[in-house]
């Protein structure tokens, strides 16, 4: 008998997570996002490019349709055309962190690995348990390790920025406020003075005010606390401190240039698409090596040319009844099971290491505390290199599982098969993150060694889950 683990929510991931609160979308403009949708996540790119486009015709500045548009560019191999929607986003807020890290997707397949690696590590900066930045990261270093090249100038209105000039003595307001020793009103009180009469200077470019609000959110207290006892750094307090003034918190009484700003951010769009075509240029000019950002879909290239190596297709569809049994002991009243393992190679170049989560899946069943019959039950493991041997065979799958499906397993002994990924997120394969492929692989040893599903959704043995993506912008 065989088990499978299911997806719980296929694709809830799409679109919301780009949609920001407050945003009020017509009927229509709602209507033209399904059907971008629709497309999208049928890798129909090019159709989806093309409803954002009318979206953006009648919003220019619909941040959730800039950014769609610009993932489905990237994902259309148009990279260039990618960044430039990005880098509107960002003109507009730069603590976008989706803006960021699309940021460095896209200059990571341009081959620009220090820009790209730069930007990751803004987005890491604002959301430090962001993982898909993390793993963006870690790729962009390892190719920047193996393949070092000259990186382009960059025009220096692009580097040229404001610097926010605060006095370190303010730090004892921010600490004061922290502590609960002056209140909300007393610190926003506080900072507007300093702002408006030029004692403190933070130049706010995060576009207009979007909403108004008479709360502070507590983070913005924690952050500006944690900047004065040097725990952070001047970003964070910066970070609050634009927040307030971007929703209506803080009126520090000085006159914004709207027309100064436009031109000035009309004058650095034009420069990055300059930068964007001198980048062109020297890929040309240099041949540059370019290992794309986004790993995976070079990871399926290599299982689907030889699918028969990475997977027990056909081993799968047999019972397990060919497989021996566990060694079976009984000490002090103590069932000892000894799971012997064939562990199916990975391809190389896979960026992420399963197989150190293979072990870690091993280690929870050999840490629990297991009873059948009223007996108690031991699990160990052992890896072994011989087929016939084994027990258990494991391996990681590209293959069509089954829609939702994440994993198979016989049920006592047999076949086990982990999903690496699937093509759920944005129309495109998306390898899994670590943490999902060891809770499939945990989930689906524990079939391997005869439990059944469970009604407890807290339990890791539970039919159905929502997995996460390494490298999938909106994953």
């Amino acid at each position: 008998m065989r088990k499978i683990l299911t997806v719980g929510i296929i694709a809830s991931c799409v679109i919301l997570n780009v949609q920001f609160a407050g945003a009020q979308i017509s009927n229509d403009i709602e209507r033209l996002f399904d059907e971008a949708q629709m497309s999208f996540l049928n890798g129909g790119y090019q159709e989806a490019i093309n409803i954002y486009d009318e979206i953006l015709e009648s919003s220019p500045e619909d941040t959730a349709a800039l950014a769609m548009k610009g993932i489905a560019q990237s994902n259309a191999g148009l990279h260039r055309e990618s960044l430039h929607q990005f880098y509107q986003i960002h003109q507009n807020d730069n603590s976008d962190v989706l803006a960021l890290t699309g940021l460095g997707v896209g200059f990571g397949n341009l081959g620009e690995y220090q820009e790209s690696r730069a930007y990751f590590e803004k987005a890491l900066e604002r959301d430090p348990e962001n993982t898909i930045a993390q793993n963006y990261l870690n790729f962009v270093n390892s190719v920047m390790d193996r393949y070092p090249y000259l990186p382009t100038e960059k025009p220096d209105m692009l580097t040229q920025t404001k610097q926010p000039q605060i006095p370190d003595w303010i730090k004892h307001i921010a600490k004061w406020w922290a502590l609960g020793q002056i209140g909300d009103s007393e610190f926003v009180d506080a900072i507007g003075f300093l702002l408006s009469n030029k004692i403190m200077s933070i130049p706010f470019n995060d576009g207009p005010n979007t909403q108004s609000s008479d709360s502070i959110p507590l983070w913005i207290k924690e952050s500006s606390g944690q900047w004065a006892n040097r725990q952070a750094d001047d970003s964070n307090f910066v970070l609050g401190i634009h927040y307030m003034m971007k929703n209506g918190m803080l009126d520090v009484g000085i006159p914004v240039d709207a027309a100064q700003i436009e031109k000035e951010n009309a004058n650095k769009l034009a420069a990055f698409k300059n930068y964007l075509i001198k980048i062109s240029k020297n890929i040309s000019a240099e041949k540059r090596y370019i290992e794309y950002s986004n790993p995976s879909r070079d990871v399926i290239k290599k299982f689907l040319r030889d699918q028969i190596k990475w997977n027990f297709e056909q081993d799968a569809k047999s019972t397990a009844k060919k497989f021996p049994n566990p060694s079976h002991t009984i000490q002090d009243g103590t069932h000892k099971l000894l799971y012997k393992v064939f562990v199916n190679e990975q391809p190389s170049g896979l960026p992420l290491d399963h197989v150190s989560t293979l072990n870690k899946s091993f280690a929870f069943w050999e840490e629990q505390e297991i009873s059948a019959n009223g007996q108690r039950v031991e699990i160990k493991f052992e890896i072994t290199n011989l087929k016939h041997e084994a027990n258990v065979w494991v391996t990681w799958v590209v293959r069509d599982l089954g829609e939702g499906v994440l994993g198979h397993a016989h049920l006592g002994k047999g076949i086990v098969e982990v999903a690496l990924g699937d093509y759920a997120c944005d129309g495109s394969f998306q390898l899994y993150d670590i943490a999902t492929v060891q809770k499939i692989m945990t989930h689906e040893l524990g079939h391997s060694i005869g439990l059944q599903h469970v009604t407890d959704a807290d339990n890791i043995m539970y039919p159905s889950m929502k997995p996460h993506y390494a490298y999938c912008l909106l994953g």
